[in-house]
């Protein structure tokens, strides 16, 4: 900024801040409605950010809370292989350790922005590839030992130059793809979502002036960390520590991996230290501490605003430590693409040390995520396909409030495709697509439930999982019952039936198998018997609670007249010792 340039007052800091919220919504709108991929196209596993000259983040617009840590680390592998970068450039990189991508298949697409002969910004989106090879159709193995295992890697490359896209990139990046079409016309679609946010960019700047725009760029980022900090302050002091499992790392079975967070909070300074982790892991449930440094800005930002504008300066108001070959700091090569439930038993850790500081904000543990893959050569359009599914589960309950049910919990922030879409697409049919009775946690207050899906698998296919809480359930709150676990099912109830592993890759399904995949419920909060008992019986009537469990769980005794299931008080009364029910919420 030139020391003559004047400054913006408050009134124009806030629409510059909204106009920068816009720009990356309407960068995001675009990569979705041209999505090639129904990873991009329909379960929205993208997002898209503004980054200034050294690749802070300005403004992400959030779809996905973990690239708000990977976006500074991918372009700053950018800024350290070029030193000469142009306008009209597009580079790539989709490398976890060079770069700050999530997995290999989370590819970044970074444009410059000039203004004249300066740079000023840069545009960008990470956005799932639905195949980049590797030994599994999707790219994703959960038995993977090293990165080598999990696709093509590619470190910061030049895609573009003067707008000319280099084609022996292209060709090598559909050599190594078993959906070539669908991962080029993804990676042209966020390179034109760029363009877009460039456009977007200079306007701001002819509107406001380019000096004014980039120093609101630094006065924005100073509002988030010192909003933060206030808040942070206000809480109480202390030493807290808690820990999560993760079932497994796919490799080691049977072996559940600890995520261990010390929390110490004085003044407005919180520290986060993950030293008492386990090692890093044989098999792809590592993660990368551009990952660990998002999970905990997604938890602060949770505790203190959701609707604060998200920016680097978020995460300058924390430190952290990942102890160097931990899970959650693993030396190269070690295999990363199972990350996922890492992060939620890291999210679920940090909550619940921080419950201790705020314990108005107590909270359940939800499903975590998971994804099912299947991939083979289609019959009728000869040749190959990927199906790439993101499924959620049961949100954890809190106070005053039932968890949610078949939903994205946590920083997973992807939507589920539509049957319709599936089936149209893939040579798969969808036979179950409901909600699990009693697979919430009881409590005061309920787990959301988890779902079940199941398919008739209509040719040959390579199936492969990656979930979690199959093993090690969502945690209740405050004395409530844990959510309901995980399964996974071949062909169940016949006589072939047989159960994967929480991770698993590679199963050969026969044209004619079923699988069923059933997703766990969110852990409950407070004793189930302080549950209202007007809830139970809404439960109930809509399919959520079994009359079973609304007697032997929740102490509820209902009685039918006529079709009509009402509520026997006086019985309820005497079942729970004559406690009065709790008031409605």
């Amino acid at each position: 900024m030139t020391g003559s340039a004047p400054q913006l007052d408050a009134v124009a800091i806030e629409i510059v801040k909204a106009s920068l919220d816009g720009i990356v919504q309407e960068m995001q709108n675009s990569l979705f409605r041209t999505g090639f991929s129904t990873i991009v196209r329909e379960s929205q596993d993208a997002s898209c950010a503004i980054m200034n000259p050294v690749g802070d983040v300005v403004a992400q617009h959030v779809v996905l809370p973990l690239h708000i840590g990977s976006f500074p680390a991918c372009c700053r592998a950018v800024l350290r292989a070029y030193d000469d970068i142009a306008e009209g450039d597009a580079y790539i990189i989709n490398h976890p350790y060079e770069g700050g991508s999530p997995h290999a298949p989370d590819m970044a697409v970074i444009t410059p922005v000039f203004s004249g002969t300066e740079l000023v910004a840069f545009c960008a989106s990470i956005a799932h590839k639905s195949d980049i090879g590797g030994p599994v159709p999707g790219s994703c193995s959960g038995q993977a030992k090293e990165v080598f295992n999990e696709g093509l890697q590619l470190p910061a490359l030049r895609y573009q130059r003067g707008e000319t896209r280099d084609f022996g990139i292209e060709r090598i990046i559909a050599a190594n793809s078993r959906t070539p079409e669908l991962v080029l016309g993804d990676i042209r679609g966020q390179v034109g979502a760029s363009r877009l946010g460039e456009q977007r960019v200079l306007e701001l700047m002819g509107k406001f002036g380019k000096d004014n725009t980039i120093a609101s760029f630094a006065r924005l980022m100073d509002l988030s960390e010192r909003k933060m900090r206030a808040a942070i302050a206000e809480w109480g002091d202390g030493r807290f520590e808690a820990e999560r499992f993760v079932d497994d790392d796919g490799v080691e079975l049977n072996k559940p991996v600890r995520i261990h967070v010390v929390v110490e909070k004085k003044g407005d300074a919180i520290h986060l230290d993950f030293t008492g982790s386990a090692d890093q892991t044989k098999g792809p449930a590592n993660v990368r501490p551009p990952l660990v440094q998002a999970a905990i800005g997604y938890c602060l930002i949770s505790l203190v605003d959701p609707h604060i504008f998200i920016n680097s300066g978020v995460m300058r108001a924390f430190t952290f430590t990942a102890r160097e070959g931990s899970v959650v700091n693993p030396r190269f090569p070690a295999p990363v693409n199972t990350y996922n439930p890492t992060v939620h038993a890291l999210v679920e850790a940090v909550f619940a040390a921080l419950v201790n500081i705020l314990p108005e904000r107590a909270r359940a543990d939800g499903c975590a995520s998971r994804s099912i893959i299947l991939g083979g050569r289609s019959t009728s359009a000869g040749k190959s396909y990927v199906q790439y599914e993101i499924l959620g589960g049961g949100g954890g309950a809190r106070a005053g409030k039932d968890g949610v049910s078949g939903t994205s919990v946590n920083q997973s922030n992807a939507k589920i495709a539509s049957i319709e879409i599936i089936e149209s697409e893939f040579p798969t049919r969808i036979l179950k697509f409901e909600l699990i009775p009693d697979s919430g946690g009881a409590g005061a207050y309920r787990g959301g439930l988890g779902m079940r899906r199941e398919y008739l698998n209509l040719q040959d296919a390579r199936f492969s999982i990656r979930s979690a809480k199959h093993v090690i359930a969502p945690h209740g709150a405050n004395g409530a019952g844990d959510g309901r676990t995980g399964d996974i099912l071949i062909n169940p109830g016949s006589p072939e039936e047989k159960r994967l592993p929480t991770r698993y890759a590679d199963y050969p399904l026969k044209a004619g198998d079923i699988f069923r995949l059933d997703t766990p419920g969110g852990g409950g909060f407070g004793a189930s018997r302080d549950r209202d008992p007007e809830r139970v019986l809404a439960d109930v009537k809509e399919g959520y609670v079994s009359r079973h469990a609304a007697r032997d769980v929740y102490a509820v005794v209902l009685k039918e007249q006529d079709g009509v299931v009402t509520l026997d008080r006086a019985a309820t009364e005497e079942l729970r010792g004559e406690i009065p029910p709790r008031p409605k919420a």
